[in-house]
């Protein structure tokens, strides 16, 4: 068994009856990405976001970004799938990124309902939880994983 193929079975083992493939540690979406060139991490926070605290360090054909819901306002973004469709194809692993893991989780079922056959949520998310001052990239998530990336 390949290492992307241990990955994968350790992300699907993490399910619990969830609506997609399975979810995987930031870690683990880094090795991933580094380890297969057809894997896509698509970052589901909003463009504010990306720009004013900051996005993934990783090669540019291997990162997407669709928002999952639009700045300002906050409301869902109807042209997710059809934006989607223009990032990545079907049949290419799709690891979902948002700030903590809760849009992430949304994107990767609706992807999977609209026929994307191995989308998978990362965990934690790019900031992570709130730590006990109500300020993230202390606990958990990408950034707190020292995994590359540029920004605020």
């Amino acid at each position: 068994m390949s290492k992307i193929d241990e990955i994968l079975a350790l992300a699907r083992s993490r399910s619990r009856d969830w609506p997609y493939a399975g979810a995987v540690t930031p870690q683990e979406a880094f090795e991933l990405i580094g380890l297969e060139n057809a894997v896509k991490l698509v970052d589901v926070r909003t463009n504010a976001e990306r720009d004013w605290v900051g996005r993934v360090a990783i090669p540019e054909a291997q990162h997407g970004a669709v928002q999952w819901n639009t700045y300002p306002g906050g409301n869902a973004n109807h042209e997710f799938i059809e934006q989607l469709n223009g990032i990545a194809r079907k049949d290419q692993v799709i690891l979902f990124l948002c700030r903590s893991g809760v849009r992430s989780r949304g994107a990767a079922k609706l992807a999977t309902e609209h026929g994307y056959q191995h989308c998978y949520d990362i965990l934690e998310g790019f900031e992570g939880d709130k730590d006990e001052r109500g300020h993230r990239k202390n606990i958990n998530g990408w950034c707190h994983a020292d995994l590359p990336w540029i920004g605020a």
